[in-house]
């Protein structure tokens, strides 16, 4: 069996043995995340000679550890596993949201106030908040629903917890075992992504089905079952979304194209709900708007971005292979997998044509990315091969008003230069391949 090693994300854990919180790993359904704790991290400590007994295991999703879903008696489990001895262990949990909450049976419900209604159970949070506080036992969970995970690490486990998310493979990891050249390497990527499985099978008729299959049945199944949404609406919307990565939109203009498209009769109101159930399942990623010289966010439109090009690819049966939306979409994946925060720019200014000045309006900057003190913009250009085309893409950059590092990503395997302007240039797979952190 070929085995990936996942370097980033697994350094990621080790830098964070021992540091008193609970690591918790998020993603996207099938991205490699038991197989990063159960398999990669676990090799890791047995290296350190930590024995097999040490390391306490419990995937809630197998049927041996159902019961353990009530908290109660995951707790207790624990409990019998490491209470009496000295040594260290090692608590692994396995899709943690699949936890239930079982009511307190010595709390009076009718001495609790409306609001604090929740405290009339026991969750994982609990558990493991109290877990956490043995001096020998190290915690590491993981889960595939970011409203469960990631807006509740702040408010529920506050600094006792830390979110390590997890991608589908990157390019740089696909090439690593493609066994194909770069050039290569690139047109399959850019089909079928990054999802492990679909990485590892060689079959392309076999890539796409199971993309396919899993977008299907485990994905949508996962929104309509979990959100109590509806399916034919939430087709609807996947759709759409896929058709348009890296197109600026919001719920009102995403609502007006399903009713005349679709004929579905539906609100900004409910396309946000939906839109938020998608993001939860970490099937796209949400880039907001952002005045670069006004240094203030847009409420809209926004940008949304496929967590896996294979899998946008796969629900529009790989009928619409637009190298540079896909393009875009796989920049924008790999800055955040390095750690940046990514924004969409726009600045405000006129141009000359002809002579003539035109008014005012707003132009893009396809990424604004940020990590602590650095600040970068990146425009994503599939070819500037003519000078119109050129200047189209880095008059935004020029006119930043600061003097930020300023980067232009094009098609191709086209070497690093800069011009008269300051501005970078770089071909898409180099910049995928190599850590350019000279200039992020």
């Amino acid at each position: 069996m070929i085995v990936i090693e996942r370097e980033r994300p697994l350094n990621r854990l080790i830098s964070m043995m021992h540091n008193g919180r609970i690591k918790i790993i998020t993603g996207i359904r099938r991205c490699g995340k038991s197989f990063l704790l159960f398999r990669l991290f676990k090799e890791h400590l047995h290296q350190q000679g930590i024995d097999g007994s040490q390391i306490i295991e419990i995937a809630l999703d197998r049927k041996q550890h159902e019961a353990m879903r009530n908290p109660n008696t995951l707790y207790q489990y624990v409990l019998e596993r490491i209470e009496g001895h000295s040594q260290q262990f090692y608590l692994f949990i396995d899709e943690i949201q699949l936890s239930y909450r079982v009511k307190r049976p010595d709390v009076d419900e009718r001495q609790v106030p409306e609001e604090d209604r929740e405290l009339l159970y026991t969750t994982f949070y609990d558990v493991l908040s109290d877990l956490m506080t043995r001096r020998n036992l190290d915690i590491y969970v993981t889960g595939s629903n970011s409203r469960l995970l990631s807006r509740d690490v702040a408010t529920n486990f506050r600094d006792r917890g830390i979110e390590i998310r997890l991608h589908p493979f990157s390019f740089a990891e696909f090439h690593s075992v493609s066994e194909l050249d770069k050039t290569d390497a690139w047109e399959e990527y850019l089909i079928y992504g990054g999802m492990p499985l679909a990485v590892l099978e060689k079959d392309p008729r076999e890539k796409e089905a199971y993309l396919t299959s899993l977008f299907e049945r485990v994905f949508v199944a996962d929104i309509v079952e979990r959100y109590r949404v509806t399916e034919s609406y939430v087709d609807d919307l996947l759709d759409v979304l896929a058709s348009n990565i890296g197109g600026l939109t919001n719920p009102s203009k995403l609502a007006n194209t399903l009713n005349s498209v679709r004929h579905a009769g539906t609100t900004d109101k409910t396309v946000k709900k939906y839109l938020d159930a998608l993001e939860d399942a970490f099937l796209f990623t949400k880039a907001r708007r952002y005045d670069v010289k006004g240094k203030a966010y847009f409420g809209s439109p926004a940008k949304y971005y496929a967590e896996d090009v294979g899998l946008r690819n796969a629900r529009l049966h790989f009928q619409q292979i637009e190298e540079t939306r896909l393009m875009e979409n796989i920049l924008h994946n790999e800055l955040v997998l390095r750690g940046f925060a990514v924004d969409v720019g726009s600045v405000r200014f006129a141009k000359t044509v002809d002579g003539k000045r035109l008014s005012e309006r707003w132009h893009e900057i396809d990424f604004v990315v940020n990590r602590g003190s650095q600040k970068v913009y990146i425009q994503s250009a599939f070819s500037i091969q003519d000078a119109e085309k050129r200047q189209q893409e880095i008059l935004p950059l020029l006119k930043s008003g600061d003097s930020f590092r300023k980067l232009v990503v094009t098609g191709g395997n086209r070497n690093m230069h800069t011009d008269e302007f300051g501005i970078s240039y770089v071909g898409i797979i180099p910049f995928l391949l190599e850590e350019i952190d000279n200039l992020l």
